[in-house]
């Protein structure tokens, strides 16, 4: 879209607010766990020892915030020391003439590639930098560096005790992920319904995958409910797309349409059950249309099912069954069988392995050197952020700000790996700083509070933050800011300037971030090229890995159908994000090849191509079944060229189609009534991704 466009966008999604808050007994206990270090060290060591410990504890507290699905204390653990390290290392430095700036950027630098682990991992890394500017802006000496890293840290130590000892929906992000996994089969097979050949979203199942690593803590204190439900959710995908689709035998009218409508109905509503019962903890009530419709259906003359829809109909029965069994046993074992104390879990089978957080470091290194190639978006960010952080202290130094680490402050939490979250976060920052700080500063100067009664507020300020954090970045901002008005207006100086003064410095800090992103961009639509090839590539993988199946039921990798299967996943959430990214961009600058009219209609050539695994998937044969003739043949050919096709793809060319025209007429051979309707679904994909680079004449430099 032209920049006008894109900026106004960005201004809404910045300004807008959400009507949604965090767990408010969560934001208590992180607002008293502030307290529990503020008030103590404020009385024994007075403002300053105050200002670190409350900083601790505060941006502790945020990461037990974020979206993971990690133990929270060991989160706060992580970030506590993270936070003791860069406040011992920011006192060092700031000692010694021109190194703080040297020791900001290398930090801003390494905090930036934080990113390769993961947003919570970018997010937390992003808030050290914060507390290394903020806390050094007091005047103490470098002996007590030490002291007021420690001080960091204790007030992160305090916040993973307090949730130690006061566990509030520990599981419940386990818990949503599981259940939004069955809620999005649900609403999928409200809609196959009426769109028999409708497209499943796998986000959900993606996340309830990432909900079930577990770290060995996490497995030894699983919840029962949350046993063995998730490989049920993940069977009764390709049963309930295989049960709808025309091609399965079922025609659009008729009786049989119209049992597989009841019996997706049915199954929606018992999957609205299952759901609802793995997001509270309650026990299962079945809806009474599983009763009457569930059965294993049995063909009849008045309900004649084919035999490729009467086998996924008894699949779907059997699983949904399975699920809600595995569920009132659960409720058994939690109130007969289980041990009485909270949290205590069964152990019959494990869960996905998670190394625990300080394991999983020779992990984020390799991930980190991974990303140290030029053309690396997370080291393009990284680069961003060191340079506008750096460039905004030096800025502020020269200008003469009293208070100048606002100015970096804003411009680290503002930059963003894409240009709409930065852009966006700039806006809301300016409009949340401004907010805060007009309001924190009447407060002042209509209530000259104490140092005790300033303490208390920027403790209930930092509550607020915790509270509306899926408000909006405006109002959390808007909290933060008062929050640091109170706390550090517990040194001495005339605060309406002050707070005249930290709005001038957030727009020059938000100002010198979004000029660094335009001038030294990173667009996702100029990966689009790379993302789209590899989910090409991947969706050719999985088609070749089910049908190798079908070729040779005895010997085919059954796990390796389920690999090929999640990559393919990851492959198109990560198209799909580049898209969302590059659709609030000024301009595109993917090449000529891929304009975003082909692109879409690649999407939906590569969708029919991951639907015809899919249906493929869901009849895949007994190891005594008989093999599909060719099919083992065929799945070879198939991978490699779509591997070729996808290699031309990433290159910005055109892509040559002979070799996947190749291996769709090499295949050969009569192949059941199970297989045939995908099989002739996957030749429509590739006849469309043909269609797709053929229909618009490109122009080659």
């Amino acid at each position: 879209m032209p920049w006008i466009d894109s900026l106004r966008s960005t201004t809404r999604t910045g300004l807008h607010l959400n009507r949604a808050y965090s767990s408010p007994r969560r934001a208590v206990r992180g607002a008293l766990a502030v307290a529990l270090v503020a008030f103590p060290t404020l009385a024994l060591g007075g403002p300053r020892p105050a200002a670190s410990a409350a900083l601790g504890a505060f941006i502790a507290g945020v990461a037990t915030f974020q979206r993971s699905f990690r133990p929270r204390p060991s989160l706060a653990i992580a970030s506590a020391l993270g936070l003791g390290v860069s406040t011992f290392t920011g006192y060092v430095s700031v000692g010694v003439p021109g190194l703080f700036p040297v020791v900001l950027a290398c930090w801003a630098l390494l905090a930036g590639l934080a990113w390769s682990i993961g947003q919570t991992g970018g997010v937390v890394a992003a808030t050290t930098i914060s507390v290394m500017l903020v806390v050094v802006q007091l005047p103490v000496s470098v002996p007590t560096a030490l002291e007021h890293g420690l001080l960091c840290t204790l007030g992160g130590v305090v916040q993973a005790l307090l949730i130690a000892l006061w566990p509030i929906e520990d599981w419940q992000a386990q818990r949503d992920a599981l259940a939004d996994a069955y809620a999005s089969l649900a609403k999928y097979a409200r809609t196959l319904r009426e769109d028999p050949t409708a497209p499943i979203d796998p986000e959900a199942l993606i996340q309830a995958r990432h909900a079930s690593e577990l770290t060995p803590w996490q497995e030894r204190h699983r919840p029962p409910e949350l046993h063995g439900l998730r490989t049920l959710a993940e069977s009764m995908r390709p049963a309930l797309t295989a049960l709808a689709d025309p091609r399965a035998g079922v025609p659009e009218q008729g009786p049989a349409r119209e049992r597989v409508r009841a019996l997706l109905a049915a199954a929606a509503e018992t999957l609205d059950a299952l759901a609802l019962a793995v997001r509270t903890g309650d026990p299962l009530e079945l809806p009474g249309s599983a009763a009457t419709l569930l059965p294993a259906p049995r063909r009849t003359a008045a309900e004649p099912l084919p035999g490729p829809a009467a086998r996924c109909a008894r699949q779907l029965t059997t699983l949904l069954g399975r699920a809600a069994d595995t569920l009132e046993r659960s409720a058994h074992h939690s109130t007969a069988d289980a041990p009485s104390a909270p949290g205590a879990a069964i152990t019959t089978s494990s869960g996905l392995p998670r190394p625990a957080l300080f394991h999983a470091v020779p992990r984020a290194l390799h991930n980190v050197r991974r990303q140290l190639r030029h053309d690396s978006p997370v080291l393009r960010h990284a680069v961003r952020l060191a340079t506008v952080v750096t460039v905004a202290h030096l800025i502020t130094g020269l200008l003469g700000f009293s208070r100048g680490y606002w100015a970096p402050l804003t411009a680290a939490m503002v930059i963003r790996p894409d240009f709409g979250q930065t852009f966006s976060r700039g806006v809301a920052r300016l409009a949340g700083t401004s907010v805060g700080v007009v309001v924190a500063t009447v407060l002042v100067e209509l209530l000259h509070p104490n140092r005790w009664f300033a303490v208390g507020l920027a403790v209930f300020c930092l509550g607020g933050a915790y509270l509306t954090l899926k408000t909006g970045y405006a109002m959390m901002t808007a909290f933060v800011s008062a929050y640091v008005v109170f706390l550090l207006g517990l040194q001495p100086g005339d605060p309406l300037p002050l707070a005249l003064q930290r709005v001038e410095l957030t727009l020059i800090g938000g100002a010198i971030a979004l000029a660094t992103f335009a001038l030294f961009p990173s667009w996702a639509s100029t990966r689009l090229n790379d993302r789209l090839g590899d989910w090409i590539e991947a969706t050719g993988r999985y088609c070749s890995a089910v049908l190798t199946v079908h070729g040779a039921p005895r010997t085919g990798d059954r796990r390796a159908v389920r690999e090929a299967l999640l990559d393919a996943r990851t492959a198109r959430a990560e198209l799909l994000e580049g898209i969302t990214r590059a659709e609030v961009e000024p301009g595109w600058h993917c090449c000529e090849t891929l304009t975003p009219r082909r692109l879409e209609k690649a999407r939906a050539a590569v969708g029919l191509l991951a639907r015809a695994g899919v249906l493929l998937e869901a009849q895949l044969p007994p190891a005594t079944a008989e093999p599909a003739p060719g099919a083992t043949e065929f799945a070879q050919a198939l991978a490699a060229a779509t591997h070729a096709v996808a290699e031309e793809v990433r290159a910005g060319r055109a892509p040559d189609f002979t070799a996947l025209r190749a291996a769709q007429q090499q295949r050969t051979g009569t192949w059941s009534d199970l297989v045939t309707p995908a099989a002739s679904l996957l030749d429509q994909a590739i006849d469309d991704l043909e269609a797709a680079y053929r229909r618009e004449k490109v122009v080659k430099a």
